[in-house]
C-alpha cells in the first residue's frame, strides 16, 4: 500500500514529468555557473572597494547608490545566469 507522499508524488511526475539532464547539458550548466559566480565575484569586489572610498570620505550618498547598484547588478547576473541555464535545459 503505498503512501498518500508516494501518490501525490506521481500525479505529480505524469501532470509535469522529470527532464532528463544530459552529461554535455550538466557541463554546460557547471561552465555558466563558474562564469556568472566569477562574475559576481568581480562586481563585488569593485563595488565593495567604491562603497569603502566612498564611506572613508563621508558620502553617505554615494554609499546608498552604490549599495542599491551591488544588490541590482548581483540580482541582474543571477538572472541571466539562470536564464542560460534554462536554455540549455531546454535543448
Amino acid at each position: 500500500m503505498k503512501s498518500a507522499y508516494e501518490l501525490a508524488m506521481e500525479r505529480l511526475e505524469k501532470e509535469s514529468p522529470t527532464e532528463k539532464v544530459t552529461d554535455e547539458q550538466r557541463r554546460e550548466i557547471a561552465e555558466i555557473e563558474s562564469t556568472y559566480k566569477a562574475r559576481i565575484a568581480e562586481k563585488e569586489l569593485f563595488l565593495s572597494g567604491e562603497i569603502k572610498k566612498a564611506r572613508m570620505a563621508a558620502q553617505p550618498d554615494e554609499v546608498s547608490k552604490l549599495e542599491r547598484q551591488l544588490v541590482s547588478e548581483v540580482r541582474r547576473l543571477n538572472e541571466e545566469g539562470e536564464a542560460k541555464k534554462d536554455k540549455v535545459r531546454r535543448k
